[in-house]
């Protein structure tokens, strides 16, 4: 690839990263779940989660992420405020709670989930040998 190329598609990579972000909303919400002392089954962690990955379809397709989805400013961030903020409308619309410890703690969880994987993801991708042309 030439420096005027874009980046080629990768279905696999773009679903990955998708699934790692999923992933982290699921863990978020049951880690939330748990230590609230909620039931822990299948439907109540959807329950909690679903407003946030609703959030993070509607960031994905929106932003554009599925063209860089290990981007940290391109797609990263959009990922967590998008899913932060659509996750707390979708809670204020359905009567669940938006109170503002709570905001602030899924705004910190989410930030250090949402980015902290990529820029993992783009240390590993910096310290990978490269193999000679």
């Amino acid at each position: 690839m030439t420096g005027g190329e874009a980046p080629r598609f990768r279905a696999g990579a773009v679903l990955g990263a998708l699934g790692f972000d999923a992933a982290l909303i699921l863990l978020f919400a049951g880690l939330g779940r748990s230590n609230h002392a909620r039931p822990a089954s299948v439907s109540g962690l959807l329950e909690t989660a679903w407003p946030f990955l609703a959030g993070l379809a509607v960031i994905w397709i929106a932003a554009g992420v599925f063209r860089r989805p290990l981007a940290i400013l391109r797609s990263g961030v959009p990922v967590w405020l998008g899913t932060v903020a659509m996750g707390m409308v979708l809670r204020a619309l359905t009567g669940s709670g938006t109170a503002l410890p709570f905001v602030i703690v899924a705004t910190i969880t989410l930030g250090v989930f949402l980015l902290g994987w990529r820029g993992i993801a783009a240390l590993a991708r910096r310290l990978r040998p490269r193999s000679p042309r």
